[in-house]
């Protein structure tokens, strides 16, 4: 009779996840080119990681709803689940008694095309126009008041990414807006064009890209401690931001 030895499991289960993570490595690779360029292999081995960690919490265990979700990382952000600018995500991912992991994962996509669709657009357009314009944005001296920072900040994302701003709708994005607010005071961004940026990035990489493994550049520069002066912080990470942009933006327009 043949028996298997606990020990002898764990090396099956610790040779099907490697398995899988290799799978997933070359899959996200072809997926966002431009993204596993910047990040590499061993830190989307660590992306990885934390997706199939995350998803197995909303009973994401299966290879499709897994790939689904490690996908949706690299789209919205890692933290895309909390993130205020798709609750749709929270939704169905939090209701886990609505149906099966598969049949939710395909209302998950369901809902993924739906916003690429209306927010993203056809080839991506809308997003890169949106990111073009940010740099833009970044580049030009601000006047936004901290009195008035959260309606006139509303009103730059309307003019930046419209689509974007419409799909989310003005509840959202005050949330978004007040969690980069709380970010940046955090930080000791206390000036408006460092408040601008915080909001930014989160627009950009997610409401949690401070901690997010897809951009590692944005802790280490928040965690450096050669940059004593907060002021100087904000200043490299904004200029790390748009050297980030420069590269997808031309990445996109040579394949167009």
């Amino acid at each position: 009779m043949l028996v298997i030895r606990a020990e002898q499991m764990d090396v099956f289960k610790k040779t099907a996840l490697l398995s899988f993570e290799d799978e997933m490595v070359e899959h996200l690779a072809l997926f966002s080119p431009p993204l596993y360029k910047v990040v590499g292999e061993e830190q989307m081995r660590k992306v990885i990681q934390l997706g199939m960690s995350q998803a197995a919490q909303y009973g994401f265990t299966y290879r499709g709803p897994v790939r689904l979700y490690l996908e949706l990382m690299l789209l919205f952000g890692s933290y895309f689940d909390t993130d205020p600018q798709y609750p749709w995500a929270a939704e169905i991912l939090s209701d886990q008694q609505s149906g099966s992991q598969m049949q939710r994962a395909e209302r998950l996509y369901e809902k993924t095309m739906d916003y690429r669709q209306k927010v993203a657009g056809p080839d991506d357009v809308y997003t890169m126009e949106a990111l073009k314009k940010i740099a833009v944005f970044a580049k030009q001296p601000l006047t936004i008041s901290v009195d008035n920072f959260i309606p006139t900040m509303q009103r730059e994302i309307e003019h930046i990414y419209p689509q974007k701003a419409a799909y989310v709708g003005k509840a959202g994005l005050e949330v978004l807006i007040r969690k980069g607010m709380g970010g940046a005071q955090r930080q000791q961004f206390v000036t408006e064009r460092g408040m601008t940026l915080v909001v930014v990035l989160m627009l950009a990489f997610g409401h949690s890209c401070g901690k997010d493994p897809i951009y590692p550049w944005i802790a280490r520069t928040l965690q450096d401690e050669m940059i004593v002066d907060a002021k100087a912080r904000a200043k490299r990470l904004e200029k790390k931001a748009l050297t980030w942009l420069e590269r997808v933006v031309g990445y996109f327009s040579k394949e167009m």
